[in-house]
């Protein structure tokens, strides 16, 4: 009795698995960050580029402990907010679905129904950081979760000691403006749409923040880089709150038209991701 029951339980476990695409985290014992506490705050947001999409890991449609997904047929314009979680060194080192190798401290993701490869922006609505990942893989098969991100991600996001965190995820198109943000850094700010600036004479008290970093130095050296390129002041602001995180901010900016300044000379050089704030 105890082989038949245990040849069910392979049989069982075969045939899901064998309706999911490569790499599709099934679970199993329960998740671990690294065996020694390290410090990811350095570690750079993926670069959004344009990508070949193959067959792999974009079957669709696909079926995973018995329900069936459909890929997005145009991810354009995508943004959802859900919960994130994340996974780390029981799949480090195994195949996503596309093929590639995890790895737990790079800036990935996985997700359930966007195209592979693509870029998102991921925001923690509890402490407003954010990170680019790039998504590779298929998950999280668990009802209410709507993306799986690497360790490394979660921990940027501040996550990663609790394991779950409310979060907006939105689409990033290499080479055009990034997605409006539902939110920004403050209750009171704008939105990142230079349309959305209603008056043009904004407040004095108007930045552009370009960046956050939960390392003063990498904050520094975005100051020192883009001290280099602009004509206006480059700031940081720490908060005084743990974990500190530092925002490199431009400004303050006293017209739409600085508005529109710096960024056309941002993005000559290959910096998109920009959104107006209030201090």
């Amino acid at each position: 009795m105890k082989r038949i029951g245990f040849f069910v339980s392979t049989l069982v476990l075969f045939t899901l698995v064998g309706c999911a695409p490569l790499g599709v985290k099934i679970g199993e014992e329960q998740d671990r960050g690294p065996d020694k506490p390290v410090d990811l705050s350095g570690v750079p947001d993926a670069e959004p580029r344009h990508e070949v999409r193959t067959s792999a890991g974009n079957r669709s449609p696909y079926t995973v402990l018995g329900k069936t997904y459909e890929l997005m047929e145009d991810e354009t314009g995508y943004r959802e907010q859900g919960i994130a979680s994340w996974y780390g060194q029981k799949f480090h080192g195994r195949k996503t679905s596309n093929g590639e190798t995890y790895d737990m401290y790079a800036m990935t993701a996985a997700h359930k129904t966007l195209p592979i490869p693509c870029y998102v922006r991921v925001t923690n609505l509890e402490n407003e950081r954010q990170v680019i990942v790039r998504v590779n893989d298929r998950g999280p098969f668990h009802d209410r979760r709507i993306i799986d991100l690497s360790y490394a991600a979660a921990q940027r996001l501040g996550f990663a000691g609790q394991g779950t965190a409310q979060v907006e995820v939105e689409i990033i198109v290499p080479g055009e403006q990034a997605p409006v943000p539902l939110r920004d850094e403050n209750a009171e700010s704008t939105s990142d749409s230079e349309d959305a600036v209603a008056k043009d004479e904004p407040d004095a008290s108007a930045f552009l923040q370009v960046g956050a970093f939960g390392s003063r130095a990498a904050a520094e050296a975005q100051q020192i880089r883009l001290s280099s390129l602009l004509d206006w002041p480059v700031v940081i602001h720490s908060n005084r709150e743990i974990p500190v995180l530092h925002r490199v901010r431009i400004g303050p900016l006293e017209t739409n038209q600085d508005v529109r300044s710096v960024r056309e000379q941002l993005r000559k050089n290959d910096i998109e991701q920009t959104h107006i704030v209030h201090q």
